[in-house]
């Protein structure tokens, strides 16, 4: 049983998820997937971070690992497991997406940053300096210069909060050369530029090579508290990865990439960031629904940022090339391990990460004896953690291939992405997805799965993991999304334990009647603790978000509230404390497409207040902000047109 399964148990839209890496070292395979059972010790929520509060209560006896169930029986841990990686483990600010925001002392000057480039100089890159279409072979990178062509390009917005990340003083926003540096079209002192080799699995396919076709990495700079930022142009020009394409972007996806890098962190969700968002001034030719009929569009630069812009097809690539490139796996990996996982450099085997298989040989998974084993699972508890924020704010991805994971946990290229309006499990916003929507938003656990499995397979075939140490990876995948989504989804309704009946009745009930996602988990917790509510008032608090329902819907709605009612009272929480914490899990407002168009079209015209504002509304998702109630409406009519509730990957 997949993991939609358990979600939307009337839903099933990829077939039966059954994985772990194949022992053969000369292929990426999957063969059927042995279940484990865990001796010693029961991990906790996360084996190398903190467990969540919900998480772990009531776990005694010894526990026997499955996905195929959704609410398995499960045992508390003796002691933490991670005791020993306690104080090395990364911090909720150490994940790349979410940054302090603390002031630092005094802030720098563009000349002033902090340049190292480790990337550059610690991994093989491409002998070849030209940006010709062609297979980069035996390299990590190729080293390239912006190349966009710019006519008074223009700084449109940007990101304070980002900027306090590099500890970039905000005045250097105002520099009438910061368009020319941000679009490459000037050089900044320090940086050395490139673009990464990576290859990947898209909708379920291997693609081959495919890298950085319109994002050049300027390089990285190192903050005073000793964090690593890499800095990314996306749109600034070809490179040997561009295949046949320009290597450019438009405005209408820069925006869009800009406003939900920023939108996702201000709802806690680990994210790639964005610095900044600027015009070129020049025209690119798209063809938005690949339906022949192409036209001139403004073209835009967006300067990503993120501690590292490292995917699972950034070690594919190099494993699918055979024997000779597997050195460069490990590479990779012992570089990633170095500079974002440094906890796994000093384990000891007192800290006593082994784990029992439960194959018939009873042989033990030992993480302590290897790094790489470690760090897959960390990998895997992160991706899970990942799409389980997804899932509990309605946020689709749309494409998520294998060179659009990061190694990191962070949401990462923003494409056709969608937040859901209406509940249905089966929304994609990719017109590409349409045909199979094997990436529609019920899917994403398992397709987060499916990529593990890749990524395990990946550091199998290069001898860095065994198929055990793959097996638990994936293993450790599913437990800790469950583990997350339920607590999640248990914050959300303002309960203190998972009640899974209740919460599958509730979701079934939103897809029958296309209730909007967002506003109904704020408005829920407008529901008062009071069992001797009369029946025809119990669903005045909702009458907002259900709408144009019979009586056998109304029925169904008064049914679950009754039940829901019972459950509050029964929590001892009161109506106040349960309404503030359930609106600090419940944003009011997400970055609906509509509103993302809205602003796109005033751009378009050369109008950016639009674009500024809604960066200001969406950095405060989860407060009232009175006077801006209509960026929490439902998307009117227009907005379920092509090219604004679905997109193509044209940008």
């Amino acid at each position: 049983m997949s993991l939609v399964s358990h979600l939307f148990p009337k839903l099933s839209l990829l077939p039966h998820i059954s994985l772990l890496c194949h022992g053969h070292r000369h292929r990426l395979g999957l063969v059927r997937r042995h279940s484990t059972t865990l001796i010693h010790r029961r991990p906790p929520a996360s084996i190398f971070s903190s467990p969540s509060p919900l998480v772990g209560h009531s776990r005694h006896g010894r526990r026997r690992v499955s996905m195929d169930s959704a609410s398995p029986e499960v045992s508390a841990s003796v002691d933490s497991v991670a005791d020993g990686l306690k104080n090395q483990s990364l911090n909720s600010d150490d994940r790349g997406g979410l940054g302090s925001g603390v002031e630092h002392g005094a802030k720098k000057k563009l000349e002033e940053l902090n340049w190292d480039n480790s990337f550059v100089r610690e991994l093989p890159g491409d002998p070849r300096t030209d940006v010709l279409p062609r297979q980069v072979l035996h390299a990590c990178y190729s080293n390239v210069l912006p190349s966009v062509e710019v006519e008074s390009p223009q700084l449109v917005a940007w990101s304070e909060s980002v900027a306090d990340l590099l500890d970039l003083d905000l005045q250097e926003f105002e520099r009438p050369d910061f368009p020319l540096l941000f679009s490459g079209a000037s050089p900044l002192v320090g940086v050395s530029p490139y673009a990464q080799c990576y290859g990947g699995h898209q909708f379920g396919m291997w693609a081959g090579q495919l890298g950085d076709g319109r994002a050049i990495t300027l390089g990285e700079i190192l903050n005073p508290r000793s964090e690593r930022w890499e800095l990314q142009l996306k749109g600034a020009g070809k490179t040997p990865y561009s295949r046949f394409a320009d290597g450019l972007a438009v405005l209408r996806s820069s925006i869009r990439e800009f406003l939900c890098s920023e939108a996702m962190h201000s709802l806690g969700i680990p994210t790639t960031r964005a610095l900044c968002l600027l015009t070129t001034g020049t025209f690119v030719t798209r063809d938005m629904f690949y339906d022949g009929n192409q036209k001139e569009e403004p073209g835009a630069i967006v300067c990503r940022v993120a501690q590292s812009f490292l995917r699972f097809g950034s070690f594919q690539i190099h494993a699918s090339r055979g024997k000779d490139d597997y050195k460069i796996v490990r590479a990779l990996a012992d570089y990633a391990i170095r500079h974002h996982f440094p906890h796994f450099e000093n384990m000891s085997s007192s800290q006593s990460l082994s784990f029992s298989t439960g194959d018939e040989d009873s042989s033990v998974v030992d993480l302590t004896s290897n790094k790489y084993a470690a760090w897959a699972v960390e990998v895997a508890e992160r991706t899970a953690s990942l799409i389980a924020s997804w899932q509990g704010v309605g946020f689709t991805h749309g494409v998520l291939n294998t060179d659009n994971m990061s190694i990191l946990g962070l949401t990462i290229d923003y494409g056709p992405f969608g937040f859901l309006d209406a509940f249905d499990p089966s929304y994609t916003p990719n017109t590409t997805d349409l045909p199979g929507r094997r990436y529609c938003f019920a899917n994403q656990p398992d397709v987060g799965l499916w990529n593990i499995a890749q990524f395990a397979s990946t550091l199998s075939a290069a001898e860095l993991i065994n198929d055990k140490e793959a097996n638990y990876a994936m293993e450790r995948y599913g437990d800790k999304f469950m583990d997350d989504y339920q607590t999640i989804m248990t914050k959300k309704i303002g309960l203190p334990k998972y009640n899974k009946q209740l919460i599958s009745k509730l979701l079934n009930n939103m897809a029958v009647d296309k209730v909007d996602y967002t506003n109904f988990f704020r408005s829920l917790s407008n529901i008062k603790a009071d069992p001797s509510t009369p029946e025809e008032e119990l669903l005045v608090p909702l009458k907002a978000v259900l709408l144009d329902m019979g009586k056998e819907r109304k029925e169904a709605w008064v049914s679950w509230v009754k039940i829901y009612i019972a459950e509050l009272a029964a929590s001892g929480i009161s109506d106040e404390e349960r309404k503030a914490s359930m609106d600090a899990i419940n944003p009011k407002y997400i970055l609906r497409n509509y509103l993302c168009q809205t602003a796109i079209d005033a751009a378009e015209q050369g109008d950016f207040g639009e674009v500024r504002r809604l960066l200001k509304i969406m950095e405060r998702p989860f407060d009232e902000q009175p006077g801006m109630e209509k960026y929490a409406r439902l998307p009117p009519a227009w907005a379920y047109r092509p090219g604004v509730c679905m997109l193509s990957c044209s940008s």
